[in-house]
């Protein structure tokens, strides 16, 4: 398996308590997948993705469990190590890519810096390697003298999947990467994405688009309130979802193909840091009952993890 994450915790320290962003998480996969993590905001989705390569902001920390990546636990090796494993085995795609890219630097500059820090290279073998990249995600390789500003947000995020996958990474982390764009921009880079899966490379998506995530996904991970609600094969879970909080993000979906009702989910997300007795979903949940009041059990049903009394033992 390529990558273990088992039981991580990840908190922020505020000053109205603490926030269990992440809270007790436990997933794996391996290379040659995609899997989805969905949820509305505030859910814990990106907080997982930053803390599996330990980019979390202050005053975030990982506070236990474990994150194990080809074998080694990137939670307890050293900040140098995990600077080399940013970017040349795990790369990131970030939400906003204005705000990752330097606007004083040009696209072509960046990349090589990137490409030299980890490979001995000379620089127009950087060079090299770089323009290839920009002509794979689908950009001419003159970009490499524009500056961000220069391009379009579909431009600047494939720009950032370039610079993601140039070293060759065995994990990619998507950090809603179609936010904001039109629909062929977005499956242009969905389907960069399957190419990506089908050359071997595992794919960690995050994004609020259930639909989305149903099209492209083998597996989806259903995050609420810092908890892991189901976790399975994509294919079953949207056709036949277990957690009522599954059901209610399905149902809030429109459906092009079929004429139903769009149902959206009463009330808000908690605050976390003072989240509601038992089932954090509990006071939006139309299945929920006074056994809801205590924590559910995380159990395994039709080969899916789910958190949730209706399927937990009720003693």
């Amino acid at each position: 398996m390529l990558i273990e994450i088992r039981d991580l915790e990840t908190q922020f320290k505020t000053r109205n308590g603490i926030v269990r962003a992440v809270d007790r998480v436990s997933v794996d996969f391996d290379v040659g997948e995609f899997v989805s993590f969905v949820g509305e905001s505030g859910c814990g989705k990106t907080t997982l993705a930053f803390s599996v390569i330990r980019l979390i902001p202050f005053p975030g920390r990982i506070t236990a469990g474990q994150i194990l990546f080809d074998g080694r636990d990137l939670t307890r090796i050293s900040e140098n190590e995990m600077r080399t494993i940013r970017g040349k085995e795990i790369g990131m795609v970030f939400q906003d890519p204005m705000t990752s890219l330097d606007p004083l630097e040009k696209i072509g500059d960046l990349m090589i810096e990137t490409i030299l820090t980890h490979k001995k290279l000379s620089k127009d073998e950087a060079k090299e390697i770089a323009g290839d990249m920009l002509e794979k995600v689908g950009l001419p390789r003159n970009r490499l003298e524009y500056y961000p500003h220069q391009l379009s947000g579909g431009q600047r995020q494939r720009v950032m999947i370039a610079m993601a996958i140039m070293l060759n990474p065995k994990l990619l982390i998507a950090d809603e990467p179609t936010t904001a764009l039109d629909v062929i921009i977005q499956e242009k880079i969905m389907n960069l994405l399957d190419e990506l899966r089908n050359e071997g490379k595992a794919v960690m998506f995050i994004t609020h688009d259930f639909a989305l995530a149903a099209e492209r996904s083998d597996r989806i991970a259903v995050m609420y309130a810092g908890w892991l609600m189901e976790y399975g094969d994509s294919m079953k879970l949207v056709n036949e979802p277990l957690h009522p909080y599954s059901k209610a993000l399905i149902q809030s979906v429109p459906d092009l193909w079929v004429d139903r009702e769009i149902k959206p989910i009463p009330g808000s997300p908690p605050d976390l840091s003072n989240p509601p007795e038992g089932c954090r979903f509990r006071p939006r949940c139309s299945f929920a009952k006074e056994v809801c009041r205590r924590e559910p059990p995380e159990v395994n049903v039709d080969g899916r993890t789910v958190k949730c009394w209706l399927y937990g033992v009720k003693g």
